[in-house]
């Protein structure tokens, strides 16, 4: 007789490759595991509502695969061998295995486990402060992490699964991504309060030609449509001073120390709070839409689904600059 851990390693090896045909498969450990807890083929039979002879077979089969005698025929009571000893044990590990797979995937379908990756950049993660506090309101066992990612990046780190979901400030025009507008931001002038233009209901571009600018150290598409539209009013661009963040940045404005072009959403509380004052800028209307993005080959998660449920609740609540809009799709406005 082979020693118990030369058929325990056959007994694995017809596991990883069996399917019910070539090897052993869960069944078959099942029925193996009534029988040697029932002592007797015929109990076994009744419990798992199968006939003896199916009950026989099975064994049979399972013992030819193993090349290991299970039970001991000579025994009325159903004795195991040592084999069958070797195998029991990992029969019930492996079956208990696959319980706690089925409870795992119940908890992540009813979002009781499960985690979510987003990619955001330091303005796109600003729209996703409302959603995420609703979501984990909801779900609060669901792992969130939002990596923060240059907006060029994002469509990159999705596909190359570095993340389930992407927030980006412009369309990618890569056929291998889904995109849904979210929300409809704006770049605004903004001064101090004690600045002397904070008094005007709106200025032009030749009125800021003498304005020091405090501007974000990252380039971006918007940043060179701000230094064209000057250009063509022929005024001067001063931007003597670039920081790394847009907190830096407005708070840096609100102190007094000069001007600048923000996203709107960024600024939300510090104009409430009267630290900043939004002015309207005749030539300048740069608006941008919040896009979230996701593979089209994959499925979402239930995580993720859930996600898009919360901002598709969110843009009809709260309206206003919240969107969800499916971009090549028929689906319905939400405004």
């Amino acid at each position: 007789m082979r020693p118990a851990k030369d058929t325990m390693g056959r007994v694995l090896r017809l596991i990883a490759r069996g399917n019910g045909v070539e090897g052993m498969d869960l069944a078959q450990l099942e029925v193996f595991l009534t029988v040697a807890r029932e002592g007797r083929f015929s109990r076994a039979a009744e419990k798992l509502h199968r006939t003896q002879s199916a009950i026989s077979q099975t064994i049979q089969k399972l013992e030819r695969d193993v090349g290991e005698p299970l039970l001991d025929r000579s025994s009325r009571g159903g004795l195991l061998t040592d084999a069958g000893k070797v195998l029991l044990d990992y029969a019930e590990r492996l079956l208990n295995l696959r319980v706690s797979a089925q409870e795992a995937l119940v908890e992540l379908r009813e979002l009781q486990k499960g985690k979510l990756a987003i990619a955001a950049n330091e303005f796109t993660a600003l729209y996703l402060l409302p959603v995420l506090a609703e979501f984990l309101r909801l779900h609060p066992m669901i792992r969130v992490m939002v990596q923060r990612s240059l907006g060029s990046h994002i469509p990159d780190d999705v596909l190359n699964h570095n993340c389930e979901m992407g927030v980006l400030t412009y369309d990618p025009q890569e056929p291998q991504l889904r995109s849904t507008v979210v929300y409809l931001d704006e770049l605004i002038f903004v001064v101090p309060p004690q600045h002397p233009l904070a008094k005007e209901t709106q200025v032009s571009i030749r009125q800021l030609g003498t304005e020091s600018f405090v501007a974000h150290i990252v380039p971006s598409p918007y940043r060179e449509k701000v230094i064209q539209a000057f250009k063509q009013y022929k005024t001067p661009l001063h931007m003597d001073i670039e920081l790394p963040t847009l907190q830096a940045i407005k708070t840096f404005v609100a102190m007094g120390n000069g001007v600048a072009l923000l996203p709107e959403i960024s600024v939300e509380s510090e104009l409430a709070r009267g630290e900043l004052v939004r002015i309207p800028v005749r030539e300048l209307r740069l608006h941008r839409k919040l896009r979230m993005v996701y593979r089209k080959s994959a499925s979402l998660s239930h995580a993720a689904r859930a996600f898009l449920n919360v901002a598709e609740a969110i843009a009809t609540e709260r309206k206003g600059n919240y969107r969800f809009q499916r971009e090549g799709a028929a689906s319905t406005k939400v405004t």
